[in-house]
Order: structure tokens, then C-alpha cells, then sequence
């Protein structure tokens, strides 16, 4: 790290960082164009954060000048806002992966001077801003004493107090105008409290609420940002529930206003809503990423764990999200498809039959309109429909070799997935009343599951297959079509559970197939 004085304050820059930006200011040097860094980057630097984000505001045209800054930093330029004058460079710097960074230049035009480009911002802890100069000049001695605090806001350009707010830790709009002109700000407001560790003012909670409709008009590919830098944040679930108080959360995914007041069986803690809050809470627990207020390590200690496992759950998906996060969001939807499945049986027992099969497309339904990708909308959907197929695959004992292959075969990559989601449902549904034993069982049944699948593909997917379709054919006079998949299907399975293990017994148990089938037709015959 190398020490910038910015007013007085000693504050840590990566040197790569600061190379950047002084091959930055030579750019704009040459050009004679008078550049400030305003907003996240100031603010992180100012909290001593690293951030790769660094906005730029020029006193010129920044689409005219992004494409010249982006060739000469063998960068990618990006518009953003034709109307507002808005263009992005992207450029990346490192060869192995842990020492890659992606940085983000978003360059604005500032034509009518620094303090009216501060006042279209959002926030005051972000509208404040810095001479470009004044980072890359020639450094102070690292004995030289910073000034005290009275010197600092002489340096600063700081109009609407932001660093006063930073200091107390307080997220407050530059002015109600801000979150109308962009509603996008809304949800922004509560990531930055979140990621930060502040408070929203009351007074900007207060617009928040009167302005939460309008959430509904903003692109969702924002929302899906914000939405899973959300998610990445410690406590979700205290933050979803503070979403739902601000407005925000129903007028995003108005489908989970119908899970409220759902009461469901007596085993379970809370009704629907409150159950799907929780269920992200305890996937977090499960993945060791976080706490369950009413568990601990004797609970934990029970789930399977691994670096496989951790690896699994932290692979990327898509830009912005991994598997773990996207998990998080299927524990928030798995059950909103409860309330128009619910009946009440003969024995007067509350029952939602279907509800993961009927819940799928409406989660996928509500993630393409979050603009999703195809990938994230597919996980997401498919452990929403088969979120109660591991506890369906055991009554009491572990479960068949049979069952188990064709849990991975009909589940495919959310698998893994799945099976962690179970633990984390279990969880959410007991609450306070987790039976140990219960508990234990299900945990072993998911260790046993996760073992055999690693038996079955040694058995199934390394070796070479047994027999194929012209097997079939040439043995069995059988003519191609959908009835040679069905039975090498039930070879593979027969495989998985140990019945068969050479080719000749591959094709006894075809015989026996083709056998019980034309007895069958001989008995349904008049």
C-alpha cells in the first residue's frame, strides 16, 4: 500500500491503483481537460475500502473522450447514457486469477462545473469529490504529521456534508428529487447501508417508502445487480425483512405478497412468507457463510462438509452471481406457489400438493423479468421444483442405490444443490423446536447420498458403457426409435444400483425387459 494525504488524512492506495490513476491524469494532462473523482471511490477511500469503481467527472464531452482514455489503457469503452453523457472503460490488469482486477472508469461530463455534477448524485456520503490532481501529485514523506481535522474540509469537495454523514454513519439523500429522477436509488440506498454498516436517516426512510412504487419502472438488469449484491451481504434476511418494511421487496417480486399471513402445518414455525425469509438465512448457515439464531455448532457439525462442497456453492453462474447466492434467492421463492395450492384434507390438515412443480415457472417467470440469464433462471427453477425430492427418497432408511441414481438423473446440476437446500428448509420449518434426531437422520441420509454419488460415477460415468443401440438392435431385432433410449436408460440404472456390471448381464436384463413386456401385452390381449 502507498499513503495518499488527502486532507490531511494518511489513506491506503493498492500502487497499482495509483498507477492507474496517474496514467489517467496524464491523459487528461495532455489533453488540457481538469478531471475530479467523485463519489463511491472518494467515499471508499475516504473509509480506507478498496474499490476497483473509480468515477471520473470531466469539465468535456465524456463520450468524446472515453474511447481515446479506453485505447490508450488497452481498455474496452462502453457508453452508458447518451442523454446524460455517460461512458465506461473497462480495462483489466494481472496474469493468474487472485491477482486479476477488473476496473470500472465511469466518466461523466461536468460542463457546468464540479458542485453541479455533485448535486444530480444520490447520496451525500457520495457527493464528494477529489482534483484528479491531487492524488497523483508526489507524495508526503511517511513521517510527515496530517493535518488535524480542521484542515480537512478546506480540501475536500464536499457540498452537502457527505463527510460529516460518513463519520456518523449515516446513508441520506442529496434530496427526494434524487430518488425520483433515478428510483434505482431506492434499492440502492439499503445495499450501501448494508455493505457499509450505516443507517438510513429517517428522513430519507421516509421517501424511500412514499417513492417504493417506483421501483417498478426501473430496467431489470439494474435490479438484478443490486438485487445479488444484496444478497452477498451478512444478515439477508434482516435485510429482506427491512425491503418488505421500506416497500421495496413486494413491489419488486409482487408474487410473495400472497405468501404473507399463509399459516402452514403445525411443524412448521411460521407461515409461508416469513418461512422463505428464514430459509435464506439458514442456507447461509448450512454453507457455513453465517449464523441461525437458534442453532449452533452441534447442529453444524452434521452437514457434510467439504472443499469440493465450498467450491461448488462458490463457482460463478453468471456475472455478479455464484451458486451459493443464487441458492439463496431459490430459498426466498421456493414456496410461492403455496398459496394457491392450499387445501384443507378430510382430516383437517393443511396441504399444498404440487406446490414445487406449479412454484418453478413462476420463479423463473419472475427471474426473466429480473433479466436473469438462461442459466441462473434454470437453477433457480429446477431446485424450486425438486426442493422436497431428497426427503421424498427416504422413509426412515437410507435410500436405494435405484433412487438414488435416478435422484441425480432427473435433478442434474442442481443436485448438489438441492440436497443442501433440504437442510436449510428443514431448518426454517422447526425453528425453535429442531428435533436432534430428526436433524441427524436427514443430515446422514445427505452424507450417504453424496457418498454413493461419487460410487455411481465411478460405476456409471468413467468406465465405458456396456452396450449400446446397435446392440439392442442387432441382439434383439428391435428398429430404431424412442424405445432403444428407454432401455439403455434402464441398463444405466441397473448399473448405478449394482445389478448389472458386465455386457452379457446387460443384455440378460434387456432380455428379462422384453420379456415382462410381452407378457404384459399378452395379458392385456382379449
Amino acid at each position: 500500500m502507498i499513503a495518499v494525504v488527502l486532507n490531511g488524512l494518511k489513506l491506503p492506495v493498492k500502487p497499482r491503483t495509483l498507477s492507474l490513476l496517474k496514467q489517467v491524469g496524464s491523459f487528461f494532462a495532455r489533453q488540457n481537460i481538469q478531471a475530479y473523482i467523485v463519489g463511491g471511490f472518494v467515499r471508499d477511500l475516504l473509509l480506507k475500502r478498496d474499490t476497483a469503481d473509480i468515477d471520473i467527472a470531466l469539465r468535456a464531452d465524456a463520450l468524446e473522450i472515453a474511447p481515446g482514455l479506453a485505447a490508450a489503457l488497452g481498455g474496452k469503452y462502453i457508453p452508458l447514457d447518451e442523454v446524460n453523457r455517460v461512458g465506461r472503460v473497462v480495462i483489466t490488469s494481472g496474469e493468474e486469477p487472485p491477482d486479476i482486477v477488473r476496473w470500472q472508469l465511469d466518466l461523466s461530463t461536468a460542463q457546468d462545473g464540479i458542485i453541479e455534477d455533485l448535486k444530480r448524485r444520490d447520496f451525500t456520503i457520495n457527493a464528494v469529490a477529489i482534483d484528479l490532481e491531487k492524488i497523483i501529485q508526489p507524495q508526503a514523506s511517511a513521517d510527515e504529521r496530517p493535518l488535524d481535522e480542521a484542515q480537512v474540509a478546506t480540501q475536500l469537495i464536499d457540498p452537502y456534508n457527505g463527510l460529516n454523514d460518513l463519520r456518523q454513519g449515516v446513508i441520506r439523500t442529496i434530496s427526494e428529487k434524487a430518488l425520483q429522477s433515478d428510483a434505482l436509488r431506492l434499492l440502492r440506498a439499503v445495499r450501501l447501508a448494508a455493505e457499509l454498516g450505516f443507517n438510513i436517516s429517517r428522513e430519507t426512510e421516509a421517501q424511500i417508502k412514499r417513492h417504493a412504487h417506483l421501483i417498478t419502472g426501473v430496467a431489470g438488469e439494474r435490479i438484478r445487480e443490486e438485487l445479488l449484491r444484496l444478497l452477498a451481504a451478512p444478515k439477508t434476511e434482516q435485510l429482506l425483512l427491512y425491503l418488505d418494511e421500506l416497500g421495496l421487496l413486494t413491489a419488486l417480486i409482487p408474487e410473495l405478497a400472497r405468501t404473507k399471513g399463509v399459516e402452514q402445518p403445525r411443524e412448521h414455525a411460521w407461515d409461508v412468507f416469513n418461512h422463505s425469509v428464514k430459509t435464506v438465512a439458514t442456507v447461509d448457515f448450512v454453507l457455513r457463510q453465517g449464523d441461525w439464531q437458534y442453532a449452533g455448532g452441534e447442529v453444524l457439525k452434521l452437514v457434510p462438509w467439504s472443499a469440493e462442497l465450498k467450491q461448488h456453492f462458490n463457482l460463478k453462474v453468471s456475472s455478479g452471481s455464484t451458486r451459493r447466492l443464487l441458492l439463496k434467492l431459490a430459498a426466498l421463492l421456493h414456496d410461492i406457489a403455496k398459496p394457491q395450492t392450499k387445501i384443507i384434507d378430510g382430516q383437517g390438515r393443511t396441504r399444498f400438493f404440487g406446490h414445487p412443480k406449479e412454484g418453478a415457472p413462476i420463479a423463473a417467470s419472475i427471474l426473466e423479468r429480473l433479466r436473469f440469464s438462461s442459466k441462473e433462471v434454470k437453477l433457480v427453477a429446477g431446485i424450486v421444483r425438486y426442493h422436497l425430492r431428497p426427503v421424498q427418497m427416504s422413509r426412515g432408511e437410507p435410500p436405494s442405490r435405484r433412487a438414488i441414481y435416478r435422484y441425480f438423473r432427473d435433478t442434474g446440476e442442481v443436485a448438489i444443490d438441492a440436497l443442501f437446500f433440504s437442510l436449510a428448509d428443514h431448518l426454517a420449518t422447526r425453528g425453535p423446536d429442531l428435533d436432534m434426531a430428526d436433524w441427524q437422520e436427514h443430515a446422514n441420509i445427505v452424507a450417504y447420498i453424496l457418498t454413493q454419488r461419487s460410487k455411481q460415477e465411478e460405476a456409471v460415468i468413467t468406465p465405458p458403457k456396456l452396450i449400446n443401440g446397435h446392440d439392442l438392435i442387432s441382439n434383439f431385432n428391435l428398429t430404431p426409435g424412442p424405445e432403444i433410449g428407454k432401455l439403455l436408460e434402464a441398463v444405466r440404472e441397473a448399473r448405478a444400483s449394482g445389478e448389472v456390471s458386465s455386457k452379457q448381464e446387460a443384455l440378460s436384463y434387456v432380455n428379462h425387459l422384453l420379456t415382462l413386456r410381452e407378457e404384459d401385452h399378452g395379458q392385456s390381449s382379449p
